[in-house]
């Protein structure tokens, strides 16, 4: 039976977002974006995790980054030490620094990447292991990088449809527990080798439709029971009812503009501050 437990997230308020230029097929420059809307559902995402207990930690966001919203690409954190992310392209260049100093400044060990990568969105712990995207965000030097520096066996997924760029959007993971980890997953957004191996290591596994896909329904964050989705995301929500989860709708269609969702939004902190400083791996 699945069971919720507390977590702790890292989160970016949209006062800055905009779609200004065009790095994912969702962004479309040409289309309008309204920033007072994407705040107010930022809100209301912030509030359904604190109304579930989890704590909400929040980062100053800083003009001409209007990606910085998409917290979960800014790092990835294991064990209370954060890997930094180096983005792909230089617009969102300066995100990383700005995280990193963040957990720098409360105490985390840091560890500055050399090889590209964007955090969360394609870096996710499951397990005793992180499950790593490439493709066309993160590089495959960084899931060598990360499982140096995490000492967890990272298993390297390929990404073969531009839509799902990011590992977090083709990829759920709902139960991080080593003892009965669990995901969903379109498998239509790999290759046929990580679908294999998908299959190997989850026979399980809830498989998303092309109706969840389309909406961005896996880009979710759960804790274990509760599951927040796209409310379009309706076969989905279906199929975790039945798996004796708990669905619970929250409109990001604003900041779908951007190419992002919940997931992408909310940067999950595992572990606490140790002594401060950075982390370099030989």
């Amino acid at each position: 039976m699945p069971v919720a437990t507390p977590r702790t997230y890292l989160m970016c308020e949209p006062v800055h977002y905009t779609v200004s230029y065009e790095i994912n097929p969702w962004m479309d420059v040409t289309r309008h974006t309204d920033r007072d809307l994407a705040v107010a559902q930022w809100r209301v995402l912030r509030d359904t995790y604190l109304a579930l207990g989890h704590t909400v930690e929040t980062i100053d966001p800083r003009e001409g980054l209007p990606d910085m919203v998409y917290a979960a690409n800014g790092a990835t954190v294991v064990d209370g030490v954060v890997y930094s992310a180096r983005f792909r392209y230089a617009e969102r260049g300066p995100e990383g620094p700005a995280y990193q100093k963040w957990f720098a400044d409360r105490g985390f060990l840091t560890h500055t990447a050399d090889a590209t990568n964007e955090g969360e969105g394609d870096l996710l712990a499951i397990g005793d292991m992180i499950l790593a995207g490439f493709g066309f965000r993160t590089d495959r030097a960084a899931h060598t990088e990360a499982q140096e520096l995490f000492g967890r066996p990272v298993i390297s997924l390929e990404l073969v449809d531009p839509h799902f760029y990011h590992l977090d959007t083709a990829l759920t993971v709902l139960n991080s527990d080593a003892a009965d980890p669990q995901i969903a997953y379109y498998p239509p957004a790999f290759s046929a080798g990580s679908r294999a191996v998908l299959e190997r290591l989850f026979p399980d596994a809830i498989l998303a439709t092309a109706d969840d896909a389309a909406a961005l329904g896996l880009n979710a964050v759960s804790d274990g029971y509760n599951v927040v989705v796209a409310p379009a995301a309706v076969d989905l929500a279906a199929a975790l009812r039945a798996r004796g989860y708990n669905p619970i709708p929250v409109d990001t269609s604003e900041l779908l503009k951007g190419g992002g969702g919940a997931k992408c939004c909310t940067l999950e902190v595992r572990g606490s501050a140790s002594a401060p400083g950075t982390l370099e791996v030989s």
